[in-house]
């Protein structure tokens, strides 16, 4: 944790760095005897970093990963494989970190993205108001989530009964999707939009374009240069995985 209120992300198992050519023919997915969907590699299951047995706990979830080594071409590219990242995640780690890792989101819920409003210019002011305000009512009604917001960048206490029932929330998940929120929370630095998509209520495009407002405003007003787009898209694409991840556990 960086400071008492901007929790780090948290870490996440790495494929191999090593360039590893493809070994197989067919990535499939098949029921595993103990429960679960393994991804199938020539029949085979593949092997987390800690050489766990690559198993999900939804068939949807599975093949999402399958398709992944399934798009892989002459050479293994842990970069396009992010599905595959995270089951590992799950897998290999946040079953021996749940406290922690719920309480950096719970975290998250004490200084929200989404109730820090900016004191001016009035049009992005009203703009934050316009579309952070729902979700902000949406927390509070559909999870008890309840943040008040500030004017300014001066932290703001928020009520430790919201943020327990964040961490509360986050406990109840199981590994793999622990795991999605906690990446989501971070990445979009909302817990509330995180809740949001984890709970199917946003998408996870809709929910990142949503968490940089701020950013957006600078862009129409002095323009954006290609590599910051370039990350912008890279950022955009992973909300857009997490909520593909989450809808495919459900």
């Amino acid at each position: 944790m960086t400071d008492s209120n901007t929790p780090h992300r948290p870490r996440f198992v790495e494929l191999s760095p090593d360039r590893v050519s493809r070994f197989w023919k067919e990535a499939s997915i098949g029921p595993h005897p103990e429960g679960g969907w393994a991804v199938l590699l020539d029949g085979r299951t593949p092997k987390t970093p800690a050489k766990a047995p690559l198993i999900l706990p939804t068939e949807a979830a599975a093949r999402l990963v399958a398709d992944e080594w399934a798009a892989q071409g002459q050479f293994l590219d842990p970069s396009t494989m992010p599905a595959t990242r995270l089951a590992s995640t799950a897998i290999d780690r946040i079953g021996q970190a749940r406290e922690p890792v719920a309480d950096e989101i719970a975290a998250y819920a004490g200084s929200d993205g989404v109730c820090y409003l900016a004191e001016h210019p009035t049009p992005l002011v009203e703009r934050q108001r316009r579309e952070w305000g729902p979700w902000r009512d949406w927390a509070a009604r559909e999870m008890g989530v309840s943040l008040q917001p500030v004017a300014g960048i001066v932290h703001q206490p928020q009520s430790p009964e919201a943020i327990a029932r964040v961490k509360a929330h986050a406990l109840s998940l199981d590994d793999f999707r622990l795991t999605g929120l906690a990446t989501a929370v971070p990445l979009l630095g909302s817990a509330v939009l995180a809740l949001a998509v984890e709970q199917g209520a946003l998408g996870g495009v809709a929910a990142f374009d949503l968490s940089r407002i701020d950013e957006l405003f600078q862009e129409e007003q002095w323009g954006v240069d290609a590599e910051a787009a370039e990350r912008t898209e890279a950022r955009r694409a992973e909300a857009d995985l997490l909520e593909r991840w989450f809808s495919a556990l459900s």
